[in-house]
């Protein structure tokens, strides 16, 4: 009898974990409508610049984004979010939200990251009903929570209950996807280029996060001042097809 009982929690337990899987890759679809779409944050400046026309071009700004940008700095949130949900430490998840949401030079990328996390807060919330959702709510709309797209991600990715490492790499897997994603319309590259070179950045994620994984979240840091240059010559721009 032990032994049925033991073989039908493995199996719910296979089962749940299984569902949380299925349920994060749903939040890693680029097709989400989160807003993604509408933005290159800056890669529409340098194409528009001549400053980066070829793949191999590409390829070395998304290795610089992931190295000194989305590994140092977005992937900082979603670890606060690991540390300090589990102990209700709103406070500082807030603050090291707040910090990073400032330290964006570029007010269209602040906009874009921001508009992103609310209508994935809001998308969420409307997909995931029985997750936990009053402590950020409750922040957001007392605007002590700035609601940016790598802690929403790190909530709901907490809940659904995805390890931290995991949840790390997906959400720098969904960065480069976006910027891939806008390349295919500002650059002359096809599809095939595109996920080829997916492909072959998809081990930098792991290496990036394991390179960082040991920092405190307070230490998050970017280092990209050519890339925060054009986010904020984006506006400035003659045409422009991304609002970022």
């Amino acid at each position: 009898m032990e032994e049925v009982q033991r073989a039908a929690a493995t199996q719910q337990e296979a089962a749940a974990t299984k569902f949380h899987w299925l349920a994060y890759q749903q939040l890693l679809d680029s097709a989400l409508p989160i807003g993604g779409f509408s933005h290159s944050f800056g890669l529409e400046t340098l194409v528009q610049q001549g400053r980066l026309e070829t793949v191999d071009e590409l390829e070395a700004y998304i290795s610089t984004m992931l190295l000194h940008n989305w590994s140092s700095s977005d992937a900082m949130v979603i670890k606060a979010a690991y540390t300090h949900i589990p102990e209700g430490e709103w406070v500082q998840l807030w603050a090291i939200d707040h910090m990073l949401h400032v330290q964006r030079v570029s007010s269209e990328a602040r906009s874009g990251v921001q508009k992103m996390g609310r209508r994935l807060l809001q998308l969420s919330r409307a997909m995931y009903p029985g997750l936990d959702w009053k402590s950020l709510d409750e922040a957001v709309k007392a605007g002590r929570c700035s609601a940016n797209h790598p802690v929403v991600h790190g909530w709901v990715s907490y809940h659904l209950g995805v390890p931290l490492e995991q949840a790390v790499e997906g959400y720098l897997y969904s960065c480069v996807m976006t910027c891939i994603n806008s390349a295919l319309r500002l650059m002359s590259m096809g599809q095939t280029q595109g996920q080829t070179l997916l492909a072959k950045v998809i081990p930098l994620i792991g290496m990036q996060w394991q390179r960082v994984a040991h920092l405190d979240p307070m230490d998050a840091y970017t280092n990209s001042p050519s890339a925060d240059l054009a986010m904020m010559q984006h506006e400035t721009l003659y045409s422009r097809l991304f609002m970022s």
